[in-house]
């Protein structure tokens, strides 16, 4: 009896709130007007190129400095698509002994432009399409992919597969590939 004496009392309180509240209609709801910020479209966000992915990963400071210093920023920033394999900063570390410092000398920018074309194939090659095989890099010199046991460019190994940016494909490996020399 206490119960349904409440619950009547609730009820015509809410009553009776809903009645004084100007502005506020008991019947079915109908849908208000979106406040001016949800009519505000958000401002479209630019998409990310594989410069943008790499840049924002941390993992390329060394890659993205022998880009600026090669001056392919620019192009691996155009539409693409292309497909990146990445060397780390501890792959560039495990180069040789001078091999980086004379690679980024202004008088070595053609050789360094060729070691990262040897990086770069054109068009978008996912993971799950790869076979093994030679593919053709931008320095017009094949390399080896292999699926056996894990995906291998060369000798190196594909440490994180298929980052993906608005205009290509980065795969992270493990060693910085040098092409043969011509």
């Amino acid at each position: 009896m206490v119960r349904k004496l409440f619950t009547l009392s609730l009820a015509v309180a809410s009553a009776t709130v809903l009645a004084a509240a100007p502005g506020v209609q008991a019947s079915s709801p109908s849908p208000s007007p979106a406040p001016a910020s949800a009519k505000t479209a958000a401002p479209a966000q630019k998409a990310k190129t594989i410069v943008d992915v790499a840049t924002e990963a941390g993992s390329f400071t060394t890659l993205l400095k022998a880009l600026e210093a090669a001056d392919l920023v620019k192009t691996l920033s155009e539409e693409g698509p292309f497909t990146v394999f990445a060397p780390t900063d501890e792959a560039f570390a495990a180069l040789p002994k001078g091999t980086l410092d004379d690679l980024l000398k202004p008088e070595n920018k053609e050789k360094l432009k060729r070691v990262l074309s040897y990086h770069v194939v054109s068009g978008e090659l996912l993971s799950q399409n790869l076979e093994a095989g030679k593919v053709t890099t931008l320095a017009e010199v094949p390399v080896e992919i292999s699926i056996k046991d894990g995906i291998r460019v060369n000798d190196a190994k594909v440490a994180t597969p298929d980052l993906k940016a608005s205009n290509g494909i980065i795969h992270v490996i493990d060693k910085v590939l040098l092409p043969p020399e011509k």
